[in-house]
């Protein structure tokens, strides 16, 4: 098929700039109403569970979501719906096991509950070390998704593509904080939802609304394997490695975990959850039909030929349906998702380097109000250099993949301590350091001696460990590491203040 990918057009520009225009306006209103860390951080706890629940949405509903499980799809075919299987999974395990603590507990980051009754320092160094890991390796899918589609969309260079998203993201967090990065989700949410939904419903047009006659033109085309699973995992113990990483890897996420302090209290916690399931689960409904739809009308071959990755099926269908001013909404829309998510990334970023490590290990818990602001922004502007500087190093990487990892990470290294902190007594801060040092550092070592990394990318004939996603090991490590080294010391101060954090974790008492 012919394609203006790669060239600037009227309605693409158009549609750009509109949205870029529009989350501008949002971040100068909210700039006025930013005053205070609480602002800053947690848009003044005033966000209704609604919008609570279409911000979490949009934060979630990320490029890997929209870009990288279309093309996984489009390519691979029935695996490529494992990660939206697993992503939505888990959202209900994070709504009974951590959205109510974690609103009770804590003041801005996930840091707080895991350091509420241990020592401060080490806890907090340690949960600083494993978000902003978990967060980098997120980011950098966000940025490699990024660079390809502006690079696409207006014939500009990748590595500028990257560095204009870097920069119209750090004006959101910079001026607007919470209040700006929320509603500019909000707004990205709704656009994402109306894309896809006007995307699928094109598709099934074609095949007169049957999604019979287009797995068959899908079949005929590629052949029944396309149907059926072991495409992308063919080992049964990878596929429930990945499985654990994305599901609980999303009760490990600081920028999703992060979202539960913009509400005012717990309830309004729980239902944004509730909220954000359905929104999501309405998405991973239909994603896999914009796949579909781009390997049965675009061809796979096409879709390589434009990215390796597959990330640009999406737009590519967009306009062989709805032709170039459909493609310039549709990656327009792309564009505000990931505007959307690395505004996310970046305040969670900025708020462990600044709240966790400046404020609570640098300064002892005690830092006027001006001076958390400040070292926020400085510390927003170091993390958006770093993920311009990671987005350009790994391009031609796909997206959901990369996210794939970055679960493998949070559900490792934060979730267990997480976990721990919340329902066990004995739980120490010599085991919560442990634990989430094992899982972050197995997690990683592991993904380098993985085929994924090993064979793939440094070239070696074997990997030296044998699963693409290490989960089942770094994670199950990180909660016996965690558990053994808690029962080797008792920490009498942490099992003391178990009852009164226990109350206030479910009852509210004393919560922010």
């Amino acid at each position: 098929m012919q394609t203006t990918l790669g060239e600037p057009t009227a309605s693409a520009m158009g549609f750009f700039l509109l949205i870029v225009l529009l989350t501008l306006a949002v971040t100068w209103v909210a700039a006025r109403r930013t005053r205070s860390t609480r602002d800053f951080y947690a848009a003044g706890r005033t966000v209704s569970a609604a919008q609570n629940g279409l911000a979490l949405a949009g934060d979630y509903m990320s490029a890997a979501s929209f870009l990288g499980i279309a093309g996984l799809v489009a390519q691979i075919g029935y695996d490529g719906m494992i990660y939206a299987t697993g992503w939505i999974v888990g959202w209900p395990a994070l709504m009974f096991l951590v959205a109510e603590p974690l609103r009770n507990l804590g003041k801005f980051t996930f840091a707080d509950v895991v350091a509420f009754r241990l020592r401060q320092v080490p806890v907090r160094i340690a949960a600083a070390l494993g978000g902003i890991l978990t967060v980098l390796l997120y980011t950098i899918a966000q940025m490699v998704g990024a660079g390809n589609l502006v690079a696409l969309l207006f014939g500009v260079r990748y590595e500028s593509a990257v560095v204009l998203v870097g920069v119209v993201m750090l004006g959101y967090v910079l001026f607007g904080g919470m209040i700006a990065t929320t509603w500019v989700q909000i707004i990205k949410a709704i656009l994402l939802l109306l894309g896809v939904t006007v995307l699928a419903a094109l598709v099934l047009a074609r095949f007169d609304w049957s999604l019979g006659g287009l797995y068959a033109a899908v079949a005929e085309r590629y052949g029944q394997s396309m149907l059926e699973p072991g495409g992308l995992v063919s080992n049964p113990l990878d596929t429930i490695s990945l499985g654990i990483a994305l599901m609980f890897g999303v009760l490990g996420l600081p920028h999703i975990l992060m979202r539960f302090y913009t509400v005012p209290d717990a309830r309004a916690a729980r239902s944004s959850v509730l909220y954000a399931t359905g929104f999501i689960g309405y998405f991973y409904l239909v994603i896999p039909i914009v796949g579909f739809g781009a390997a049965a009308l675009v061809g796979r071959d096409t879709i390589r030929s434009i990215d390796p990755g597959g990330n640009m099926a999406a737009p590519l269908l967009a306009e062989l349906l709805g032709g170039t001013p459909f493609l310039g909404f549709i990656a327009a829309v792309a564009f505000a998702t990931i505007l959307a998510v690395v505004a996310g990334l970046t305040l969670a970023g900025a708020s462990a380097l600044s709240h966790d490590v400046f404020v609570h290990v640098v300064r002892g818990g005690h830092a006027t109000e001006r001076e958390q602001i400040r070292v926020a922004r400085v510390a927003t502007v170091v993390f958006g250099v770093l993920a311009i500087l990671l987005g350009i190093l790994f391009r031609g990487q796909n997206v959901a993949f990369m996210v794939g990892l970055a679960f493998a990470v949070a559900c490792s290294a934060n979730f267990p301590a997480l976990l721990l902190s919340i329902v066990w007594r004995r739980f120490t801060t010599a085991g919560a350091v442990a634990a989430i040092g094992t899982g972050a550092g197995l997690a990683v070592v592991l993904i380098v001696l993985s085929p994924t990394v090993w064979v793939e990318m440094l070239g070696h004939a074997r990997p030296l460990f044998a699963l693409r996603n290490p989960a089942i090991v770094s994670m199950t490590m990180a909660f016996v590491v965690g558990i053994a080294v808690s029962l080797a010391a008792r920490e009498p101060a942490a099992e003391r203040k178990f009852d009164a954090e226990r109350v206030r974790a479910y009852l509210g008492v004393g919560s922010e």
